[in-house]
């Protein structure tokens, strides 16, 4: 893979910080001091599929289990996972450890 398509975002998001110096939230909302409304977020994503030309049924919830199955497919400790994801109990984090077993055999 072109190492310039690796290092390009991470320039992108240098050069952001330093246009806007965020202060709590690395993408400040409207406000300043809160996080981006997820209607907002939604927004952005639609707008994202739309320019790539992505057709599958992708959605916020597929990028979130998506991310969280890699996560756990690296071993990384479930309770952090949990952590991560925001949830509460211990039993809502578990099928992405069942999904994790399933792509592995």
């Amino acid at each position: 893979m072109n190492g310039n398509l690796i290092r390009r975002p991470f320039r992108l998001l240098r050069k952001y910080y330093r246009t806007y110096q965020p202060k709590e939230w690395l993408f400040e909302g409207q406000y300043g001091n809160q996080p981006y409304s997820t209607r907002s977020l939604l927004q952005i994503f639609h707008r994202v599929k739309t320019i790539a030309a992505i057709r599958q049924g992708v959605t916020f919830y597929s990028l979130r289990h998506s991310y969280a199955t890699h996560l756990r497919e690296r071993e990384t400790d479930i309770k952090l996972i949990q952590e991560l994801l925001g949830h509460n109990n211990l039993k809502t984090t578990l099928p992405y450890t069942d999904v994790s077993h399933r792509s592995l055999e």
